[in-house]
């Protein structure tokens, strides 16, 4: 284990992964379904609130300064989880298989093994990573609003 990741402490970003994506195990096969996928079935504000969950891995990597890209890859990654949620029924089996969470934490864990800790960060950074961390929010949001949209032109 490296020095800096002695010095990070990404626990919670180990369990919020677990909670979200792998919280128990289908009977009879290896697939793990979350809370992610769960909360993904209730209308509009399920996506919203997945979304907000998982942005904690997101600011953990923040505080452990991984490269901007790396950061945009994370948000990606959530903004793609949200868009999925669309997809009525189908969103939610779309989001078992994709797990955000997991694949952020496997880039978080691994920029942390990879780099020295960095030097303080500079504004530009804290700028475009507050900026990333408010994308998947936002994208939640407006996935929340369209999802309940859908949801009255059906009634209606």
């Amino acid at each position: 284990m490296s020095e800096r990741a002695r010095e990070v402490d990404v626990t919670s970003s180990r369990r919020l992964a677990r909670i979200m994506d792998d919280a128990v195990t289908v009977p009879g096969t290896q697939i793990g379904v979350g809370l992610d996928a769960v909360i993904g079935l209730v209308p509009g504000i399920g996506d919203a609130l997945g979304s907000a969950l998982s942005s904690i891995i997101v600011r953990d990597a923040v505080r452990a300064r991984v490269p901007m890209v790396v950061l945009a890859r994370m948000g990606l990654n959530l903004v793609l989880d949200a868009l999925l949620g669309l997809v009525p029924g189908v969103g939610d089996l779309l989001d078992v298989a994709h797990r955000a969470n997991r694949k952020n934490l496997r880039l978080l864990l691994r920029e942390v093994e990879r780099e020295p800790l960095r030097e303080p960060p500079t504004p530009a950074y804290v700028v475009g990573a507050v900026a990333l961390m408010a994308v998947p929010i936002v994208a939640g949001l407006a996935v929340t609003v369209l999802g309940i949209w859908l949801l009255w032109r059906l009634v209606t």
